[in-house]
């Protein structure tokens, strides 16, 4: 018999090395906030605390003429962290006739009715685009966008053709527990300026985080269901779970929660998170 391996076996061994050397160098993959990214996910925010009072750098506040017409604009937001009174949700469908695929986004409104929104997101690199399946791969790092809603929101509503999207008003449980989970959103940023991450199409998403700032301050809240990996199926754990407040049947406040309409018919002039409120 021959003491070398037959052609089969040989196929094997090298399929073994080949997955094995591709498998390590993937592992060694790291991310990096030093790429070349889109200007949209140009800057990361950070938040610099003051007792009562956290100071935001680095807010997006674009006008978006459409998703690549805009002027770009970054500033700086202040916030008392004991006058925040309300946590909205948005639930941003992509495409009506897909309704498993969705973005989720947070907003946090103050007494005085200052609003700020956080999107985690994909963080591009100029001439890229998403795919969730290299979303499995390392592919993308993870970023926090802080954004005025007429930005984050208004760039959905009004500048995406096939989205349809929703607002709603979070239960909140407890006094402060706005405070914390704002808290809780502004250390993650902090975290990932200093430590980046990849974000992962199941592990480490936009819902999978919230999800994570959710039971950080209500541990156990949301369970683990698969509605956290598919966000468009969130709605019917929204109203299973007292997570939003409920305006009739879920059909109903389905309907009545839809703000592509009215932000469509934003003035461009007025407050845009309270015309999409009215």
């Amino acid at each position: 018999m021959s003491g070398y391996p037959t052609p089969l076996v040989a196929l094997i061994i090298f399929l073994v090395i080949l997955f094995g050397w591709i498998l390590v160098r993937h592992l060694r993959l790291k991310p990096s906030n030093d790429r070349s990214w889109v200007n949209d996910n140009k800057k990361t925010a950070k938040a610099e605390f003051d007792g009562d009072v956290v100071t935001i750098r680095n807010v997006r506040d674009f006008v978006w003429r459409s998703t690549r017409d805009f002027d770009e604009q970054w500033i700086d937001v202040k916030i008392r962290l004991d006058k925040v009174t309300k946590i909205w949700f948005v639930l941003e469908y992509f495409d009506p006739g897909r309704r498993e695929m969705a973005h989720t986004i947070m907003s946090f409104e103050t007494e005085d009715g200052t609003r700020i929104a956080c999107s985690i997101e994909v963080r591009r690199e100029q001439g890229e685009r998403y795919h969730p399946i290299k979303g499995l791969f390392r592919q993308y790092e993870l970023i926090y966008v802080w954004a005025t809603e007429r930005d984050v929101v208004g760039v959905r509503t009004r500048c995406r053709r096939k989205s349809v999207t929703h607002l709603f008003e979070a239960v909140v449980l407890g006094p402060g527990n706005e405070r914390r989970m704002l808290e809780s959103y502004l250390r993650r940023t902090n975290k990932l300026n200093d430590s980046p991450e990849w974000y992962n199409t199941i592990t480490n998403t936009c819902t999978t985080n919230i999800v994570k700032h959710v039971n950080e301050v209500y541990p156990g809240r949301v369970p683990r269901v698969l509605a956290v990996l598919l966000p468009g199926l969130s709605p019917k754990i929204l109203h299973r779970n007292n997570l939003v407040k409920m305006r009739g049947s879920l059909e109903e406040t389905m309907q009545r929660s839809l703000i592509d309409g009215r932000a469509n018919e934003w003035d461009g002039i007025s407050d845009f998170g309270e015309w999409i409120r009215k």
